[in-house]
């Protein structure tokens, strides 16, 4: 644990120091500084009396191979700086880097594993055999024990399904997950990229069981991706999920990495998807470089320009205004890049700047089925 004498409190002259030398440009309105920038007040995470942060700091570039977007001396630069303003709530997951981004976090965390909200997430395949996958009792059990190992602690407080399995009847993995709950090993439990239909199952599932419950929902949610206000949205109200939202910058559209007619550059995430030799990521690219989100993506750059700040400033003050949403999860690849992120988040978006954005990436959809929502 830091001395008290470290710990960097807010300064309202020349920005907002963070750990390490890292500074958050000046926030326009205190009351956004407290929610995103630090001192910030917690919020209770859906139907539970756990309080988390209104930030989340996603960890998928971080990693120890060479080829980590993230290396381990610069990652540990970001949890520290992150949990110093005071944020709490970190998410990895066993698929991520090859579960090395969860070694990277158990090391960085372990000084202060008490301040950290440790959230993770199992069912992505985690080798060849027919139970390496999934949400059956005999993977998550595996993964579980496994996560705990690499992570370096005896428990994780939000412990998450990944993808939906529709090979395990949904009663054996609610089972299952009450099972850990109840074991100690974990605290609070999650899904991600649930449909709505899939959520209520669910829930039923655990109340018929007399068991645990979801309290959170992961969700790809932006200005460029907003189905799941149609069904999903009003099903995590109804049975009380917290909204964890991801992608907010539209997997890089929203903050101008890509362009028109041009292939996206070498090295960044989407020409790793276009490398990938599946009709599910052939897919995922040609929904997402839509021309629609296009269209979107340059109001956003306009509305910027007016306001005198960036495309992703602009993008994260947008998905900070949504009521509905308890975090929103940013996956900074450096110091620089969490600070900016933060700043975004507390940025005060003018209120003819949000519907105009509002209205130009409003439409009237038939809820996707498959609970992803990538080109929705």
């Amino acid at each position: 644990m830091r001395a008290a004498s470290e710990r960097i409190t807010p300064a309202w002259s020349g920005g907002t120091p963070l750990t390490n030398g890292i500074r958050v440009p000046y926030l326009q309105s205190e009351s956004r500084f407290r929610l995103y920038g630090g001192g910030m007040p917690h919020t209770t995470l859906g139907r539970s009396g756990l309080r988390v942060s209104r930030v989340c700091l996603g960890t998928m570039n971080f990693g120890s191979d060479p080829q980590a977007p993230t290396p381990e001396p610069e990652a540990r630069r970001i949890i520290d700086a992150f949990l110093d303003i005071g944020h709490n709530l970190i998410d990895t997951a066993d698929t991520y880097r090859g579960g090395s981004s969860e070694e990277v976090v158990g090391r960085a965390i372990a000084h202060r594993r008490a301040d950290v909200v440790l959230a993770t997430k199992a069912a992505v395949p985690q080798g060849d055999g027919p139970n390496d996958r999934g949400l059956s009792r005999t993977h998550l059990t595996r993964a579980l024990e496994a996560s705990l190992r690499r992570l370096g602690t005896d428990y994780i407080d939000l412990y998450q399904c990944h993808v939906p399995d529709p090979d395990t009847p949904v009663e054996e993995t609610m089972a299952v997950l009450d099972d850990f709950v109840r074991s100690g090993k974990v605290r609070y439990l999650g899904c991600s990229n649930f449909t709505a239909a899939g959520i209520v199952e669910a829930q039923w599932a655990a109340q018929r069981a007399n068991g645990t419950p979801f309290v959170s929902l992961q969700a790809n949610y932006s200005l460029i991706t907003r189905a799941i206000e149609a069904e999903i949205v009003p099903t995590c109200q109804r049975h009380g999920l917290g909204i964890l939202a991801y992608s907010p910058l539209g997997s890089g559209l929203l903050a101008g990495r890509y362009q028109r007619g041009t292939a996206p550059a070498e090295g960044s995430r989407l020409a790793q998807w276009v490398a990938v030799p599946s009709p599910m990521a052939r897919a995922f690219v040609d929904g997402l470089l839509a021309e629609r989100h296009f269209d979107i993506a340059d109001t956003v750059a306009a509305v910027a320009a007016e306001l005198g700040t960036t495309a992703p400033t602009v993008a994260l003050a947008w998905l900070a205004r949504q009521p509905r949403v308890t975090s929103v999860i940013i996956g900074p690849r450096s110091a620089d890049q969490l600070a900016a992120n933060l700043a975004g988040l507390a940025y005060d978006l003018p209120e003819p700047a949000t519907a105009r954005l509002a209205d130009i990436s409003r439409r009237t959809v038939t809820p996707p089925v498959d609970g992803q929502h990538h080109a929705a």
